[in-house]
């Protein structure tokens, strides 16, 4: 038996029928009132028009890309380098206990 959806907007020239659109809200389980259904055929058609569009330019000579400019690593070498001191880390804490940061208690129980 063939299916009635196989022929969709793409092989149609863009266009895509108020029963397709009816048939994929089904599919995806999607309750749509009837001026929608029709909306929203008239956008998904303007949709696959425009990536059939994109489709027909040939794009064999135009080299593949990630980014429009070259991009250069800005990062630095990962060198080990010294760290500060327990003591250099806390210097400029308003409070410290036991080589950490002292805090005020946020939660009222203990963890």
């Amino acid at each position: 038996m063939p299916d009635e959806h196989a022929a969709t907007g793409a092989a149609t020239g863009g266009a895509i029928t108020r029963d397709e659109v009816a048939h994929l809200a089904r599919l995806s389980r999607l309750a749509l009132r009837e001026d929608e259904l029709d909306h929203l055929a008239t956008q998904l058609g303007d949709i696959i028009s425009a990536v059939a569009r994109v489709q027909e330019v040939t794009a064999a000579d135009i080299p593949p890309t990630s980014h429009a400019l070259p991009l250069t690593n800005v990062y630095r070498a990962d060198e080990l380098r010294p760290g500060l001191t327990p003591e250099q880390a806390l210097s400029g804490a308003p409070a410290s206990e036991q080589q950490r940061f002292k805090v005020p208690r946020i939660l009222d129980e203990e963890v």
